[in-house]
């Protein structure tokens, strides 16, 4: 659960819970041998840390759950290690026990088995580190005297927090003193250790005791490594956080999992509504508590929350909390429940709602978004996920919006794909690659997906509803037809489909579109899963809901889900770790390769290619591999190559295919347009405690107008492909200078852009959403190969697929249309018209031909807003950032700021 959220609503301003894990960490702490639970916060405040403990009442959900008991500074004085003894670090499901030390304050804490106690232990260890590395930096805690006049409960936080004055100044100026001290302190050390060593296993042994009266956590979270009992700093600080051993064990465990685990049936209610910007205007217990029973998870998901431009183009949106507390009052009245986690992009939104009494089974949280709208970044369009370990099952829970229209469905196609390969959630371990949705055992994929009945009319489509044939109406389903092609939702399933289209209806009303358009009704809105064990007990469409111009769809779906048993599971651990044991040392590690040498050919701008290395283990002990950077290099391959994955863990005698994909886009296209980079490299292969391996990567680069620059364009008569290459890179390197000293006088504007704004402006004045719906990939690739080779007269593909490539040719100008070091001169200015067209009459001839060119072009646009349906402020949002560049990450401010510059040059003949 994000009890984070509890801590952060105690804090003051600009303090930090930092959890990795999006998770506070529950703890047991031992005091006056009684054991009593807490709740720990690593806190932040300019770059100071400082632990806090909390008493807390339930599940800590908000502020109001908790109560701060005490603070412990992370300053030189501060000391953390393990204090479990080897017996329990060999059990599997052991908590780990730590002991905190604060000059005078000692703490015992038994922290809850699993990857959120890790990473938070990683956490504070490099908070810790981080002090210990400069003792002569010594940290003030200044803002901690706060919390010791607000506290509800004074005694333990004044103690520590008091500490942090005189006397930790003092105690630091003494133990550093002390340290540098070296007479003795060889026998000294050991002295220490005997004693600490005793302490620590009478310590171990006292609360082994103790515990043994307290009631087991009982939490089956994802496979706990061995580790090291740590005695000192320095030992602890150099520990790497995850290692070889881990992921043995895992791996074994995994393969074993039919040994400790058993299925229990679940039930989950998922529901999807596309809302069409309304807000909530009656109860939702039509939809959500429409079963007899309580369901033990909801996945719950809303498109178009919110249809207004400050959504579109800055996602934020007061429509988000309104439904949150619509679905909150409608969730089944039998039980009680916690939120577990909101994700949103734009007006995409999922929750996830669980019983309470099964929230301490969730571990491993993780939410990410994807936009697939413009340029393949706009959230208008897209997907949010989230994904979580529930008991030792991996769920992913999906909620997208396709793109729209009856013809578009090679577009839906397209977004599901960019969807399933832009998706990646991190893993708890770092050392291992991000999971993408296929890779968990369940996923659960809901949304507005848009798909249309086709080749049908309006009144046919009708005339079958009112017979309820909707077997012959699924003949004509776009999405049905693409999954029996498998182009899109391959090992997906969705359930019988008996209610009637969910779109589109007249808003508050049962009744289909009336309006001009009269969309043909459609199921746009769909619930499908992929995985086993899974069985629907319903998929119905919710017609008492009249809110929006779609119905509301729900699907509720019984899973098996892998429940360990405990005793099982320790066996089982212990088997794979004597086996281990035995191993372990006793072999060198050793791979063979398919092939050393890959050659990319013809690689292009934006095109994907990939091909396969296999990695064979063909040694006698599992081994882990990665890809490691060389000497002086920032990274382990270059910023055009990937590896996926790039780390992993191998079997005896197992394969694995590691795709290496080349990807050349606006961040690189210039260096290698240029010459200055060519498709060269070698990777590094490393294996655990075992030899280098050397992989060498080649090509050629076939030099393209993305990516090149105006200056460059604007010298260049023919194709870029259709000169030689080495002239290609001797005109790109040269100054501006250099080449109007050439004597040549350069074409006004580049003559890719002319081609690109020409065809628009002969063929979409008029065209619906313009620059606001993406293009198809495919379609421009061949733009792009059209505008690179001269091939043709006139471009191909729709006028989406131009406008698009438009978009990206002037993301990809390695040197914006008005330079990057007039940027902040346009930000001062922007408020003044005058200012502003003075300011453009001084950009570089090319630069400001383009300028005005482009601009110009735009203001003929908005003479056709009734028909293309744009307007001044969508027009300078979407072309602010692109003509006027930011060097460095723009905030909200400043966005604001390049698009009233602009506005001064499209509002000039609109008005």
């Amino acid at each position: 659960m994000d009890q984070s959220v509890a801590i952060q609503e105690t804090l003051s301003e600009g303090e930090n819970c930092i959890i990795l894990v999006l998770h506070a960490v529950q703890c047991l702490a031992l005091l006056n041998n009684v054991t009593e639970s807490r709740l720990l916060g690593l806190v932040e405040h300019t770059k100071e840390y400082a632990l806090f403990v909390f008493t807390h009442r339930r599940m800590a959900i908000t502020g109001d759950d908790v109560t701060l008991e005490q603070i412990i500074p992370i300053s030189y004085d501060f000391a953390i290690f393990e204090v479990s003894s080897p017996d329990e670090l060999a059990v599997v499901g052991a908590d780990t026990r730590v002991q905190v030390i604060f000059l005078d304050i000692e703490l015992e804490l038994r922290l809850p088995f699993g990857s959120h106690t890790r990473l938070f232990l990683s956490e504070v260890t490099r908070a810790w580190s981080d002090v210990c590395k400069y003792p002569n930096d010594t940290p003030k805690f200044e803002w901690l005297t706060k919390y010791k006049k607000d506290s509800k409960k004074p005694g333990f936080v004044n103690q520590s927090v008091a500490s942090t004055g005189a006397t930790f100044t003092k105690m630091s100026q003494l133990k550093r003193k002390e340290k540098s001290q070296k007479a003795d302190s060889k026998g000294q050390a050991k002295e220490e250790k005997k004693t600490n060593s005793a302490a620590e296993k009478s310590r171990a042994e006292s609360i082994s005791e103790s515990q043994g009266k307290v009631k087991r956590d009982e939490r089956n979270d994802q496979v706990r490594s061995s580790s090291h009992t740590v005695s000192n700093k320095a030992q602890m600080l150099s520990l790497p956080q995850f290692g070889l051993r881990d992921n043995l064990i895992k791996c074994e465990l995994l393969k074993n999992e039919d040994l400790y685990t058993h299925l229990e049936n679940f039930s989950f209610f998922v529901g999807t509504y596309n809302v069409n910007g309304q807000t909530p205007k009656e109860s939702l217990r039509p939809w959500l508590s429409s079963t007899p029973n309580p369901p033990d998870i909801y996945c719950v998901g809303f498109q178009e929350l919110d249809l207004s431009k400050e959504a579109f183009f800055f996602n934020d949106t007061p429509k988000e909390t309104e439904w949150l507390k619509a679905v909150s009052e409608a969730l089944h009245p039998d039980a009680k429940y916690a939120l577990v986690k909101l994700v949103r992009l734009v007006g995409i939104m999922l929750l996830m709602y669980v019983k309470e009494q099964h929230a301490k089974h969730i571990a491993e949280l993780e939410a990410e978004t994807v936009g697939t709208g413009i340029m393949g970044r706009m959230g208008n369009k897209g997907a949010v996920a989230i994904r979580l370990r529930f008991h030792n099952s991996d769920i992913c829970v999906v909620n997208s919006h396709l793109a729209a229209h009856t013809e578009e469905y090679e577009r839906r196609n397209q977004d599901f794909r960019d969807i399933c390969a832009r998706m990646l959630f991190r893993q708890s371990d770092p050392t291992l690659p991000p999971l993408t949705i296929m890779k968990h055992n369940i996923v659960l994929w809901l949304g507005d997906l848009n798909y249309r009945i086709s080749e049908l009319d309006v009144e046919e489509v009708k005339g079958l509803i009112i017979k309820k044939d909707f077997e012959t109406l699924q003949n004509h389903d776009q999405l049905r037809r693409q999954m029996d092609l498998e182009a899109v939702f391959v090992g997906f399933m969705e359930g019988e489909v008996d209610f009637q289209p969910t779109y589109k209806y007249d808003t508050g009303s049962d009744d289909w579109d009336s309006s001009e358009k009269c969309r043909v009704p459609a199921w746009c809105d769909r619930i499908l899963w992929r995985g086993k064990g899974i069985e629907q007990l319903h998929y119905r469409s919710h017609m008492a809901l009249r809110t929006s111009d779609h119905k509301p769809v729900s699907s509720l779906l019984q899973i098996g889900i892998k429940v360990v048993d405990e005793e099982s599971y320790k066996k089982t651990f212990e088997d794979i770790v004597r086996t281990l044991d035995k191993m372990e040392n006793e072999c060198i590690p050793s791979v063979s390769l398919s092939q050393r040498e890959f050659h990319f050919t013809d690689v292009k701008y934006m095109q994907h290619q990939s091909k396969t290395l296999k990695i064979h283990n063909d040694g006698q002990v599992p081994c882990h591999f990665e890809f490691i950077q060389k000497l002086e290099e920032p990274a382990y391959c270059k910023p055009w190559l990937t590896a996926n994955p790039n780390k992993g863990f191998l079997a005896q005698g197992a394969d694995m295919d590691i795709e290496l994909e080349l990807f050349v886009n606006r961040s690189t296209a210039s260096e290698l347009n240029s010459g200055q980079q060519q498709i060269e490299d070698i990777l590094v292969l490393h294996l655990d405690r075992g030899k280098d391996y050397f992989i060498s990567i080649a090509g050629n680069y076939l030099p393209s107008c993305f990516g090149s620059s105006v200056q460059t364009l604007c010298h260049m008569k023919e194709p870029i492909q259709e000169m030689p290459l080495e002239s290609v890179w001797e005109l790109s390197m040269k100054s501006t200078d250099e080449i109007n000293a050439d004597g040549e006088k350069p074409m006004d504007i580049p003559k890719e852009m002319w081609m690109m704004v020409d065809h628009l402006y002969r063929n979409a004045s008029k065209q619906e959403d313009l620059f606001q719906q993406p293009g198809l990939r495919s379609e421009f690739e061949e733009i792009r190969d059209c505008l690179d080779t001269g091939m043709l007269d006139s471009l191909p593909g729709s006028n989406h697929s131009v406008a698009e490539a438009l978009l990206l040719f002037l993301d990809a100008l390695p040197e914006p249309v008005i330079p990057f070091s007039l940027y902040q001169q346009c930000l001062d200015c922007c408020s003044s018209s005058i200012q502003c067209k003075k300011l453009v009459s001084t950009l570089p001839p090319c630069h400001k031909n383009v300028f005005n060119y482009l601009t110009a072009f735009l203001r003929e646009l908005l003479k056709n807003s009734e028909h293309n349906r744009l307007d001044l402020n969508i027009l300078a949002t979407i072309f602010a950032p692109l003509l006027l560049r930011s060097p460095a990450n723009q905030d909200i401010a400043e966005k604001r700021k390049t698009q009233e510059f602009l506005q001064h040059f499209l509002v000039q003949e609109h008005s």
